[in-house]
């Protein structure tokens, strides 16, 4: 199915019930050592580990650049969508996310220190035709309507439950 075709056969859909705009996604999986964690996704397996020096085998991305390639990618596609929707030719895309962590916060060295990043920098070159001016018309309309730059602007509740087994 053509991008298009999809938008139109999303569109069609969430206007004759709106209830059709709502899904949920879902992953789930385990620790199988050390620090490498698989999870299924759908019908799609990832593999999740960290480096050498935080005790891991080093075998996959670990969590934080896992997040930069889902910001990333979602800005890319994100593009692909609302160039189409706009009527803005894009031939390809160039994407770059890089993101600084302090340590002290993930090993609780200083309380006033958050874990996650401190800062994002996202990188985007669409490829074609268009002039400046539509390109930045198209990165106004992706940076409103990403839903992974929505999770990294703004807060989202998290509902944690953990299941201790009974004793």
């Amino acid at each position: 199915m053509s991008v298009t075709a999809a938008i139109a056969a999303n569109e069609q859909a969430i206007g004759e019930q709106s209830s059709n705009a709502r899904v949920t996604f879902r992953t789930q999986g385990a620790l199988e050592g050390p620090t490498l964690v698989k999870l299924v996704s759908r019908e799609h397996t990832i593999a999740v580990d960290e480096p050498d020096v935080l005790a891991g085998g080093n075998a996959h991305a670990n969590p934080v650049e896992y997040a930069l390639a889902s910001l990333a990618s979602c800005q890319a596609i994100t593009y692909r969508f609302w160039a189409a929707k706009l009527g803005i030719q894009l031939d390809g895309l160039e994407v770059a996310a890089e993101g600084d962590l302090d340590l002290h916060g993930f090993f609780g060295l200083d309380s006033a220190v958050r874990p996650g990043f401190t800062g994002i920098r996202l990188e985007v070159t669409p490829l074609g035709p268009e002039s400046p001016e539509r390109y930045h018309e198209l990165a106004d309309a992706v940076d409103e309507h990403c839903p992974v730059l929505d999770l990294f602007t703004n807060a989202t509740p998290v509902e944690r439950r953990i299941a201790v087994p009974a004793s």
